[in-house]
């Protein structure tokens, strides 16, 4: 298959790895795709979708990036819209330099941002993305959830690559807005959630809705917006803020698992509530979603799905 490659330049610190587990959060989940040292994902882009895949090719410090596009020459307009995705998928354009001084004053922030700098903030392609990801994972695990979502980018997701090396996009509104409750039942969907998806997408298609421009709005304002939407309390519309919207003050404290994270970080004895959530995390305010990511990361850690930086000797 024709490749034709551009490379990319993050600011620094950067870890192509960090990022990735915390974008994908699960190994099994086939739209963020990574096999220890390369990044996979198609994208849309002016033709039709491409398939890319992304490697980290200098170390944390002195970050780049070189992009491969499958099967699609480079042109400035294929170039420029992969590398407006990945820039918002990757947070490559993220300056954490604030969080990591922040850091420096508090001991056990201090251990966890050091562990894992390099991490960059990442937000799905697009926020109709994040509240389907929302949706899919609500009151079931993260591991369930990212089950469904696989099997309806499977079902309805474009389709690229020769058979046997297929690989999908997330799918598009107008995937998803001529189906019916019943279809995505199937694949282990609630009626409740199926009609919350195809309602989502079908305002979208039918323009009574934009869920991009919620970017320009407050945190209060987005969040009255969202959680008007059918099937959307609080803690989807403070999902949607922190990983739709890439606001990373945000830690969603209805969030049972992130909950579970941060009691263990801090060793409490007391389970957390959401209010808990705020009053422990009420000193961090401006990094509470940072703290959210980065606890993410321990616990995959713990699971040994996160190895040693290849670059690390370089990088000293």
């Amino acid at each position: 298959m024709a490749r034709s490659t551009f490379q990319l330049t993050p600011l620094s610190p950067f870890r192509l790895d960090l990022t990735v587990w915390t974008l994908r959060r699960r190994a099994h989940n086939i739209m963020d795709r990574w096999d220890g040292a390369t990044y996979r994902r198609v994208l849309p882009s002016p033709g039709g979708p491409v398939e890319v895949a992304v490697t980290q090719i200098a170390p944390s410090a002195k970050p780049r990036l070189q992009v491969a596009v499958a099967d699609k020459p480079v042109s400035a307009a294929v170039q420029s819209s992969v590398t407006i995705a990945l820039e918002r998928l990757l947070g490559l354009r993220l300056d954490m330099s604030d969080f990591y001084h922040f850091a420096t004053h508090r001991r056990r922030l201090l251990s966890l941002a050091h562990r894992f700098q390099g991490m960059k903030p990442p937000r799905f392609a697009t926020v109709f993305e994040c509240a389907i990801n929302a949706i899919a994972c609500q009151q079931v695990s993260l591991t369930v959830g990212i089950h469904l979502l696989n099997r309806i980018t499977v079902a309805y997701g474009a389709a690229f690559g020769k058979p046997g090396e297929v690989a999908y996009a997330f799918p598009c509104p107008i995937d998803l807005a001529g189906l019916v409750p019943a279809d995505l039942r199937d694949f282990g969907f609630s009626h409740q959630k199926g009609r919350a998806m195809i309602e989502l997408a079908r305002s979208i298609i039918e323009g009574h809705l934009d869920l991009e421009s919620f970017a320009t709005l407050p945190d209060d304002e987005a969040t009255r917006r969202i959680t008007q939407l059918h099937g959307f309390g609080r803690w989807s519309a403070e999902y949607v803020l922190l990983r739709g919207l890439g606001r990373t003050h945000v830690f969603p404290g209805d969030d049972v698992g992130a909950r579970k994270n941060l009691q263990h970080w801090l060793q409490l004895e007391t389970p957390l509530d959401y209010d808990g959530v705020r009053r422990v995390l009420s000193g961090w305010d401006r990094y509470a979603g940072l703290v959210y990511f980065h606890l993410l990361l321990d616990r995959l850690a713990e699971a040994g799905n996160i190895g040693d930086d290849r670059f690390a000797a370089r990088d000293t």
